[in-house]
């Protein structure tokens, strides 16, 4: 606990600093491979609740921005995406709704679903709204709950994992329903 408050007192010296490279951690993440959970749990740690949860939220929806230039300037880029997402989920349509649950769990590919957000959006603004959105339930569970979930024993990471999946079943079944409806 001694290293921790000694991070936070360096956090804390720094000003406006400190943000500003959380931030850009955020964008650097994938390059090192952190998952998102570990910076935004991280973030909570050193700058509390609610500010860490909002530096979250900026790391995260700029990331979104970066993964949407990405995926638009280099076609190489959107054709692993596209040949991933043909892996991962073949012919399946995904809702916001579905998307936004995605994004809680912690071992899905943050540009594969910015990758599906931008196929269902007709352009940049629109991609960005709901790019917001889906990154505000990440940026606040895990900066709140990060620290609980990952301390939780197998079974409770099973059983969180397990209400995850109930909730994306549903919101699908919701959104087929409608689908149908309309047609």
């Amino acid at each position: 606990m001694d290293e921790l408050r000694e991070w936070q007192i360096f956090i804390e010296q720094t000003g406006w600093l400190g943000p500003v490279l959380f931030v850009l951690l955020h964008l650097i993440r994938p390059l090192v491979f952190l998952p998102v959970i570990l910076v935004c749990v991280a973030g909570g740690l050193l700058f509390g609740f609610v500010e860490g949860a909002i530096l979250s939220f900026i790391g995260l929806t700029l990331m979104s921005f970066v993964s949407y230039v990405l995926i638009n300037k280099f076609p190489a880029f959107k054709n692993k995406l596209s040949q991933l997402k043909e892996k991962v989920l073949p012919n399946r349509h995904l809702s916001v709704g579905q998307i936004m649950v995605l994004r809680i769990m912690p071992f899905v590919h943050f540009h594969l679903l910015s990758f599906y957000l931008m196929e269902m959006t007709e352009n940049r603004k629109e991609y960005m709204i709901y790019s917001m959105l889906g990154v505000i339930a990440p940026a606040v569970i895990y900066t709140a709950f990060g620290g609980a979930i990952h301390e939780l024993p197998w079974y409770g990471t099973a059983v969180l994992f397990l209400v995850l999946l109930v909730v994306y079943k549903v919101i699908g079944k919701l959104s087929d329903d409608k689908m149908e409806s309309l047609e």
